[in-house]
């Protein structure tokens, strides 16, 4: 029989599953046993099945049987198993009882624990409130006076987890993978998403092709989204992704759409010194020079001239594609300036020079 050392963490596939036992297979003449109480779900099902893969602690061996936990069930945590829980860094389950000064009182079996604010959640923080009645996985990191006094650790219990969910993520998010992800928190700029149990960024900017202010607008918490993965920067602890490297670019029929010329409606996005940047449609902007606008029948800086949203009609003088530019003429003003071409064009005299009606009288008055 395959021996183990109290506490040893193993990564097995499930044999079996009967009545209130989880069979593991270890290789050997026997199974292993774990409660299946521990992969079970509200309504009394099993959160796995014959053949997953599972990470557990060994246990004991008791009468020939080998034991294993993925942590130890406070009501059940005995001091000899509390004892093996810190000897071993099996996680233990405890009851957070109340606040007290400087962190949280945590039950754990018949022994009282301590949990300092630091050591309580990870990465998201919540109100101490939150904690208060819950039972929570902990590693126990002080063990004194024959357990009597305890010090723990939610944080420590977490950051294993994300740890191993980590390296088992490894392989799969790779740059260009596609996969589903959930909100976790939105922030000014961008949010927080969770793929397989490990924390990505998804940058405001990699949200839409058209410009986004406010990333609440497009996302809520709890909310499930396709992303693409577009770095995995594992020693850093760096993964950003994106939502918009997954929809259609709208830059790939600009040029055929907006030919030079072509008349549009588009909004105000923003104003600049240099001139108006207008959406001509989600994900592309084109340029209205300020020298385009100087005889628009307004006065004042152009942000005071025209607000946000607000429709403009523009002319097509210019598209490149490759820098993704647009470059507009106010559209009144192409009008203006296409009728005086037109109006030259039909003073021709016979001989192709430009008549000039100007010139014509000066000739006169000599």
């Amino acid at each position: 029989m395959k021996l183990f050392e109290a506490g040893q963490e193993i990564t097995t596939k499930i044999a079996g599953i009967s009545g209130d036992y989880i069979f593991l297979d270890l290789n050997a003449k026997s199974e292993g046993i774990l409660d299946r109480s521990e992969f079970a779900k509200e309504d009394d099902s099993t959160a796995v099945q014959v053949g997953d893969t599972v990470s557990v602690f060994f246990l004991k061996e008791e009468n020939g049987e080998l034991y294993f936990t993925t942590k130890i069930d406070s009501k059940k945590a005995d001091a000899a198993l509390i004892e093996n829980a810190w000897k071993s860094g099996i996680p233990i389950d405890g009851h957070v009882e109340k606040e007290i000064k400087g962190g949280f009182e945590v039950k754990i079996g018949g022994a009282r624990a301590f949990c300092p604010y630091s050591q309580m959640g990870y990465r998201q923080k919540e109100d101490s409130s939150f904690y208060i009645g819950k039972t929570l996985p902990f590693i126990i990191r002080e063990y004194r006076d024959s357990g009597r006094s305890l010090l723990v650790s939610n944080r420590a219990y977490m950051e294993a987890e994300e740890k191993k969910k980590r390296e088992a993520m490894r392989s799969v998010l790779v740059p260009g993978a596609c996969m589903t992800a959930t909100v976790q928190a939105i922030e000014p700029f961008g949010a927080f998403v969770d793929i397989g149990g490990v924390r990505a960024l998804l940058p405001v900017s990699e949200l839409s092709f058209s410009r986004v202010e406010n990333p609440a607008e497009l996302l809520s918490v709890g909310q499930e989204i396709r992303v693409s993965v577009l770095k995995a920067d594992w020693e850093h602890d760096r993964i950003s992704v994106s939502m918009k490297a997954l929809a259609d670019d709208p830059w790939s029929h600009a040029a055929q759409k907006y030919t030079a010329g072509s008349q549009w409606t588009g909004r105000v996005a923003r104003a600049a010194e240099f001139g108006l940047f207008v959406e001509l449609e989600p994900g592309i902007d084109g340029l209205v020079h300020v020298s385009e606008l100087e005889h628009d029948g307004r006065s004042g800086p152009l942000r005071k001239r025209y607000a946000a949203g607000e429709k403009i009609a523009v002319a097509v003088k210019s598209v490149d594609t490759e820098k993704k530019r647009i470059s507009l003429a106010a559209a009144s003003a192409r009008e203006e300036n296409t009728y005086a071409d037109s109006y030259l064009a039909q003073q021709k005299h016979d001989d192709g020079e430009t008549y000039n009606p100007f010139a014509a009288l000066l000739a006169k008055k000599k």
